[in-house]
């Protein structure tokens, strides 16, 4: 049986998303970042209009879901193009309850964090933990890109509320919440905070801090921003972002081999 591999090499053999390190971190705000450009650049950019931007991501994010889902096990590429994807979507579906419905920023904050919190109370009374580290079932796999969807859309409103809403601005936005994922960072390091606590907290917040980049960067001067380009960022990001992908796949596959070394022949070596 897998229970009775060392955890490391289960967690490495099995387990269904990436190893938490600092290149996890990078590729992260880097997707956040290119959800929040990509989304403007498809919207505005290209003129296909918000609702039809939304059925197209939509219907990419489900189609690598699915792909995402037949996998055995973590597979670099088929896992961070869902995350990118699910970053648009997360934008996008905050986007729509603003622009298209009119619900103001500070609500849909709310309803977010209340959706998150409902999703993790009912993860943790299934499965009686929130580890990312033991991901090896459909069952956790599923609650745990809901969650993620959750965090997007609630990462995208809150910074929406804070950098736009309440007219901060985006340099403001990428310190403040560059220096709360620092307090997040103390809290785990030196005072030994909760880790599950701690990843999801940083994991939310990466949502906005990416936005505030991605805004920074690629908005007109006037409005606060560089100037850049919504075109000229995506592209920039999305290429920092396969070839990071890339490097990880292949670590990952130099430790699965290490970590098969280290499996009796009786036990299964894919999941």
């Amino acid at each position: 049986m897998t229970n009775t591999l060392p955890e490391h090499v289960r967690t490495i053999l099995f387990n269904r998303v990436p190893e938490i390190t600092f290149a996890f971190w990078v590729i992260k705000i880097l997707s956040t970042t290119t959800g929040e450009t990509f989304a403007d650049y498809l919207n505005v950019d290209v003129g296909l209009g918000l609702q039809i931007t939304t059925y197209i991501m939509g219907a990419l994010l489900i189609a690598a879901l699915i792909a995402q889902f037949v996998t055995k096990r973590y597979t670099s590429g088929v896992y961070w193009t869902v995350v990118v994807l699910i970053s648009v979507v997360g934008t996008l579906i905050t986007d729509n309850l603003t622009d298209v419905i009119g619900l103001p920023l500070w609500v849909s904050t709310i309803i977010f964090s209340v959706l998150l919190a409902v999703t993790f109370g009912i993860w943790f009374y299934r499965e009686r933990t929130l580890s990312i580290h033991t991901i090896f079932t459909r069952r956790r796999e599923a609650f745990y890109w809901v969650a993620i969807l959750f965090t997007f859309a609630l990462g995208t409103a809150s910074g929406d509320l804070i950098t736009e809403g309440l007219g901060l601005g985006y340099l403001v936005g990428v310190i403040l919440f560059a220096s709360l994922i620092g307090v997040i960072v103390i809290a785990r390091f030196a005072f030994h905070a909760n880790v599950v606590f701690c990843f999801w907290a940083a994991y939310i917040l990466t949502r906005p801090l990416g936005a505030s980049i991605g805004d920074l960067l690629s908005q007109a001067p006037a409005d606060g921003g560089l100037g850049i380009g919504a075109t000229a960022t995506s592209v920039v990001f999305l290429v920092v972002i396969v070839g990071m992908a890339t490097y990880l796949g292949i670590k990952v596959g130099r430790e699965r081999r290490a970590a098969a070394l280290e499996t009796p022949v009786s036990e299964p070596v894919a999941a």
